[in-house]
């Protein structure tokens, strides 16, 4: 497990706004710039010019991951922006996980936090600087070896070459000098025409040791004297342990422990199937509390009638009420959304080492600071006394990204109380039963379009659990009472609709719910998109077309849209059987527009065939990266759209495993062109803006094989039948 000395928390990094072509950088970092001497020959074994970078004497460059990596290519895109601005050799960088410190806590989010496809995008500038910074450094060590000013040299493939003797000096030769030099407080970035690495298909850092078994993910850790704990959780949400009797759990021959904790009994065994014996074997009593009736059938009712009361404005243009006289034509639909768990491949694990004078978190979190936290109030320890690793993510879209951060919570708490260091590890069916899902979500539309066909008005009531109120993101994600996250996507609609009114209605919690890979864009794109198709067809229009008509303003929209036409050859004859289906939407700050071409083999089945992607994302740095994550979003999306629902039944998740929560298979998968629209607006993410268009796009398609508009997801067998 690779891991860096601990910064000292009063240090940090304060980045400023451009100036006069350069930005201004302040490091305030004591520990950072001196060598770090070695205990042999009082030689400098590395250069560390800030927080993200160690340079050392065996020429090896290692940048300082401050993300996670889950899939989404962070171990790479990261240490890209650094070694850009360094000039380095790309051979030469390797990668290392952060510790947790405020230095590498999010810009935006004021923690250290991996989420809201910001990885890239949030540490463009605060990277490139220090690479820059570092450069600089570097040269002017050069430049004192030389008795030469620094404008007489350049660097170039990790090494400093003087411009006007042709002699070069490798990074590794100027360690020493450089370590004595001082940071500069204003550094020039590269014009992005003369990029190297930025820009370019590099390959994943992370792969080889993911092929070849080295690279290190939760489930992965070993420590010594290592048990393995499963927790007996309360089988309805917010039920608590009445009383339970641990004699035959502890009959089980390699169980060790049998505790109580927060959120359950902790079964903990010297391996994994005594500790899942061990807790079958529990004989346990529970309070099943408010939601022991809970039902998806009532529940659904229940939203249907919220949705009738007024809510909260979520957006409101001209007067919805005064224009309704004037549409030739209305349409009224009522969409449904079920929960949806993460379901990454690598369920949620955590290890953790808790002893009188110190703690150690070994997990795949999104959340470092948050875990640390977590740590600090449940075991008393001083700060520094409490150390987290963050290992490889076996996925996480959310999901390891948790405010209550309950699953290193439970670690913690059962090493603390069997004075040993144990791994909690969740099953698939503890994973897809445990919560923390995609809120479900009801909504009703009422539109009406106008003699050209354009739509005149539309009004739109969602109904939804919010998963900020209450907690500590309340602040940030609430505003004058509407939960950004559950209107976003509809409240923000690029299309031009002069009479337009989002409300939304909470509906009641209970449920334990979460961000979900492209969070509320995910369902309420697909109302967005399959809506505004249906008014297309309602208008005897080209649904492509009419989306262009009313993006009129919105560039980006219309750049990926147009694009995406093209390249899928829309309005060309396909083979008898299949249709194209169009969805566009924004999201994180990119603008992704998918063409979906699908067919019904027979009734009640559905091939999709191919999906035509495009994105913008403003300035790129690895397109390899971006491809792929789209690749993933199209997965993603067609899963939900296919498969993915969560549902209740006397309180209870009906879902148990991958046989009844089912992932998208490899004979299932489309194949995916994806197309990247060269742009240098501003940045955006790529993680999750692909989701959304995907279960839309499908949809409009089917609905030119069977004349049905889908408004409840999953699709259903009924959908996928050619309408009489």
């Amino acid at each position: 497990m690779k891991e860096i000395n601990h910064i000292n928390r009063r240090q940090f990094i304060k980045t400023g706004s451009a100036v006069g072509g350069g930005l201004l950088l302040s490091f305030y970092l004591p520990a950072f710039g001196k060598a770090i001497k070695t205990a042999v020959n009082n030689a400098p074994a590395s250069f560390i010019p800030n927080a993200f970078i160690r340079i050392g004497a065996d020429d090896i460059i290692t940048i300082i991951c401050n993300h996670s990596e889950m899939g989404q290519g962070a171990y790479t895109s990261v240490p890209m922006m650094v070694a850009e601005e360094l000039d380095a050799d790309w051979s030469k960088i390797r990668f290392e996980s952060a510790p947790v410190d405020p230095v590498y806590n999010h810009l935006g989010f004021g923690m250290q936090a991996t989420g809201g496809s910001s990885s890239t995008l949030s540490e463009y500038d605060r990277l490139r600087n220090a690479g820059a910074t570092a450069r600089a450094m570097l040269i002017a060590a050069a430049a004192q070896t030389w008795k030469v000013d620094p404008s007489a040299c350049k660097t170039e493939n990790g090494k400093v070459i003087n411009k006007v003797s042709g002699k070069s000096l490798l990074y590794s030769e100027l360690v020493e000098k450089a370590s004595l030099i001082n940071a500069p407080k204003l550094v020039q970035l590269k014009d992005p025409k003369d990029f190297n690495i930025i820009g370019k298909p590099i390959k994943r850092l992370d792969t080889p040791e993911k092929i070849n078994g080295t690279g290190i993910f939760g489930l992965d850790v070993k420590v010594a004297g290592l048990l393995t704990a499963l927790i007996a959780r309360p089988p309805v949400f917010g039920g608590k342990v009445k009383s339970f009797n641990a004699d035959k759990a502890k009959a089980i021959p390699g169980v060790k422990h049998v505790v109580e904790i927060e959120r359950g009994i902790a079964v903990v065994a010297d391996g994994f199937w005594p500790a899942k014996l061990g807790r079958e074997a529990l004989e346990i009593v529970w309070d099943e509390g408010a939601l022991k009736d809970l039902d998806s059938i009532t529940q659904r009712k229940q939203y249907a009638a919220l949705a009738k009361e007024p809510g909260v404005s979520a957006r409101k243009e001209g007067d919805v009420a005064a224009s309704m006289a004037g549409a030739v034509k209305k349409i009224d639909a009522t969409y449904e959304l079920p929960y949806l768990a993460h379901a990454p491949m690598e369920p949620l694990n955590c290890v953790a080492d808790v002893k009188v004078d110190s703690c150690e978190i070994w997990v795949g979190t999104q959340f470092q600071t948050m875990e640390f936290m977590n740590a600090v109030q449940i075991t008393g320890l001083k700060p520094e006394q409490v150390k987290v690793h963050t290992t490889l993510l076996g996925g996480g879209f959310g999901r390891r990204g948790v405010l209550d951060c309950h699953f290193v919570r439970e670690a913690v708490q059962v090493s603390k109380a069997i004075n040993a260091p144990v791994k909690v590890i969740w099953t698939r069916e503890d994973d897809i039963q445990g919560g923390y899902y995609r809120p479900a979500a009801h909504h009703v539309i009422n539109a009406g379009i106008d003699a050209s066909g354009m739509p005149l008005f539309w009004q739109q009531q969602i109904v939804c659990q919010s998963f900020a109120v209450g907690t500590v993101m309340e602040a940030m994600m609430v505003k004058d009472g509407v939960d950004s996250t559950a209107v976003e996507g509809a409240a923000d609609m690029a299309y031009n609709v002069p009479n337009l009114k989002v409300n939304w209605n909470m509906a009641p919690g209970g449920v334990p719910t979460l961000w979900w890979r492209s969070v509320g864009h995910s369902g309420n794109a697909f109302v967005t998109e399959t809506f505004i198709d249906a008014l297309a067809h309602a208008a005897g229009k080209d649904p492509y077309q009419y989306r262009l008509a009313l993006l009129e303003k919105h560039l980006r929209h219309k750049r990926v849209l147009v694009m995406a036409a093209e390249k899928s050859n829309w309005g060309k004859p396909l083979p008898a059987g299949r249709a194209r289906g169009i969805a566009i939407h924004e999201s994180f700050g990119s603008y992704v527009a998918h063409v979906a071409e699908v067919s019904i083999p027979k009734p009640g089945t559905i091939k999709v065939h191919k999906v035509v992607s495009v994105i913008d994302c403003g300035p790129v740095v690895n397109p390899e990266t971006i491809r792929a994550q789209i690749e993933g979003c199209v997965v993603f999306g067609l899963t939900a759209a296919l498969y993915g629902e969560i549902s209740f039944e006397k309180g209870r998740v009906k879902q148990r495993n991958f046989y009844d929560y089912k992932i998208l298979r490899m004979n299932e998968m489309p194949q995916v062109e994806v197309h990247i629209v060269p742009s240098t607006e501003k940045m955006g993410g790529v993680g999750e803006p692909g989701v959304p268009p995907v279960a839309p796009a499908v949809a409009n398609a089917l609905f030119l094989l069977t004349g049905r508009r889908i408004r409840k997801l999953p699709f259903a067998k009924e959908d996928l039948v050619k309408k009489v």
